[in-house]
């Protein structure tokens, strides 16, 4: 049995703050439509469908080019729907997939060409252990393929507690790939602290370059209502520790809502405002940060290919004009 989600709302106002040219909400999900891209039938929650347009309707609300589009784990392993958006839009958007430990290097590819530029595992669990959504693929998956995402360039995003990666550890940065932990470590700050030690970990690999962040479910991880204040800690706590590997983004259709209202995805944006305590900062978690990790092209983000691959499909470490991309050191890992 799944649950239903309730609708997100539509496009509103711009955030309070000037938005800076080429913008990016780095977590989104697509949906549908259902017709050409059916759900996984074995899945914890139901969502309204979320086509490319309405995401595109989003983002000119909020005033926002580009977008990085992640398979969610009602989809299970089929990326089509991403897929389809990326190729539809090579220069505005990226994508997270998540996929089967038998992808072929044909598949790979394929993915990279279009714009594909992580895997994420879903290690997400309760404190009994249990898995928190069906579906999504495990450390299985890694051990399959780590070694050909790292040749194409790939990272690795984990949705996982805090609490859970110092034991997730070993098994992730042997990979070799740049690690991005989603929501801020999923902490829950109706019972957690700054100094819990998931956290504090957290915080140690972002300053020791090791990891990265999305500062991004401030209203799932406080479990209520805007202005979400249980979450400034956390997040201001993540940026003093290294503000060059934050990025951000909506969670934009806001899945598995089903007990409180949908957040208005412009004053989770000004949330992020209020944690930066400059202009500089802001510009680096919505422009230079997610440039860097997914690849965007310099200048406008109208028209053009998927920048950062040849045409075999895999991943340049090199700037479209040759040398080293910024940010980016000659053995492809990004500084």
């Amino acid at each position: 049995m799944t649950r239903p989600c309730v609708p997100y709302l539509p496009p509103g106002r711009r955030p309070a703050f000037a938005v800076p040219p080429g913008a990016c909400d780095s977590h989104v999900h697509v949906f549908g439509p259902y017709s050409r891209f059916p759900l996984a039938e074995d899945r914890s929650y139901t969502p309204v469908e979320a086509p490319v347009e309405a995401f595109l309707a989003h983002l000119e609300a909020l005033g926002f080019e580009r977008g990085v589009i992640v398979t969610a784990s009602a989809q299970g392993t089929d990326n089509s729907a991403m897929l389809d958006a990326l190729r539809r839009h090579p220069a505005r958007f990226r994508g997270v997939a998540v996929l089967p430990p038998e992808t072929t290097d044909r598949e790979l590819d394929e993915m990279t060409a279009a714009g594909v530029r992580a895997l994420r595992l879903n290690l997400l669990r309760g404190a009994a252990g249990e898995r928190t959504y069906r579906n999504g693929v495990g450390l299985e998956s890694l051990e399959a393929l780590g070694p050909r995402l790292r040749e194409r360039g790939w990272h690795l995003q984990v949705w996982i507690h805090a609490r859970d990666l110092a034991e997730a550890l070993p098994a992730l940065e042997p990979c070799g790939m740049e690690l991005v932990v989603d929501h801020m470590g999923r902490i829950d700050t109706r019972q957690d602290a700054p100094d819990h030690p998931g956290f504090r970990l957290l915080c140690d690999l972002l300053r020791d370059g090791r990891a990265w962040t999305k500062i991004s479910g401030a209203d799932r991880i406080t479990h209520g209502e805007a202005p979400w204040s249980g979450a400034d800690p956390f997040a201001r706590a993540l940026l003093a520790a290294n503000a060059a590997r934050c990025v951000w983004g909506t969670d934009w259709p806001h899945i598995a809502y089903s007990d409180h209202p949908v957040p208005e995805d412009a004053a989770l944006a000004d949330k992020l405002a209020g944690w930066c305590p400059d202009a500089a900062m802001l510009k680096a978690v919505l422009v230079d940060n997610p440039a860097r990790l997914y690849g965007f092209p310099a200048g406008s983000a109208e028209g053009g290919t998927a920048e950062g691959v040849n045409p075999a499909g895999k991943a340049r470490t090199g700037s479209a004009e040759g040398g080293t991309a910024e940010g980016v050191n000659p053995a492809g890992k990004l500084t």
